[in-house]
């Protein structure tokens, strides 16, 4: 009797008249080769509806609601540029190297000769010591320009007027000198400016009186046409003739408008012509 442990496993089969190499797999392999569990998809990123505060609104696509990046490379690559052409800035007051590039890229020059200056009068010139002294403060072309025009502007008429002042001053002394002290003067500066405010423009009459050589034509002028005037203003004497006297009488001032004054003038004459 043959023992069934000596069997083959094959033999406790039962018969299919199958090939147990060719025999189809188990359900659930079949399941698995044949349909397998897909893996889960990633999300499509949503566009945004709205641009982030921190993004600027030219680097916002707002169609496709997404960033600009061809701008923002564009951006940056400018902005690199810009950097590398940036002077650095001194980093104390010992770093004369980068303080001097700072002012050459200013405007600063080498030297005080190389300012091209434009004086901005006929009668300011240039002064070298200046622009030394400029130079060395670290002024550049423009701002020495500056200093020339401002010193047109402001200094020069100030300079201008105490000249005007100082020469009228000495016009003064001379014509005081002339006339023979103060008092005198002061007589004769008088008579003419009454005389000349009732025959002259006022134009005529402050240009005159603006000089010396004027004031003495302004007395010769009144001399001629009233001596009387300038009698009375030299010592009180009118030292006129009865012809001048006679002429005085057809002034319409004498025998038209009867001028108090000029009328008073004419009577003194003949009472110290003749006494009466």
């Amino acid at each position: 009797m043959t023992d069934d442990r000596d069997l083959p496993l094959s033999s406790s089969l039962p018969e299919t008249g199958v090939d147990p190499a060719e025999a189809p797999a188990a359900p659930l392999a079949e399941a698995q080769a044949e349909d397998p569990s897909p893996e889960p998809a990633e999300p499509p990123v949503a566009a945004l509806s709205e641009r982030p505060p921190e993004i600027p609104e030219k680097f916002w696509d707002a169609e496709k609601g997404e960033p600009r990046f061809d701008a923002l490379l564009k951006s940056y690559l400018e902005l690199e540029r810009k950097l590398g052409r940036m002077v650095p800035l001194p980093e104390g007051e010992q770093d004369e190297a980068a303080r001097h590039r700072l002012l050459r890229a200013l405007g600063w020059p080498e030297s005080p000769e190389e300012y091209e200056v434009e004086p901005p009068h006929p009668w300011l010139e240039r002064d070298p010591e200046l622009e030394q002294r400029l130079h060395q403060a670290g002024f550049t072309r423009d701002q020495v320009q500056l200093v020339y025009e401002l010193a047109a502007e402001r200094l020069w008429p100030a300079v201008a007027e105490a000249v005007a002042e100082l020469e009228a001053e000495r016009e003064r002394e001379k014509l005081v000198a002339h006339f023979g002290g103060e008092e005198a003067f002061a007589r004769i500066a008088r008579a003419v400016d009454r005389w000349a405010k009732s025959h002259l423009e006022p134009e005529v009459y402050e240009t005159l009186a603006g000089s010396r050589q004027g004031v003495l034509a302004l007395v010769q002028m009144m001399r001629a046409s009233e001596p009387e005037l300038v009698g009375e203003a030299e010592g009180g004497a009118l030292a006129v003739s009865e012809e001048q006297l006679v002429e005085m009488m057809r002034d319409p001032r004498y025998w038209r408008d009867r001028d108090p004054e000029f009328v008073a003038r004419v009577t003194e004459g003949f009472r110290q012509l003749y006494g009466t």
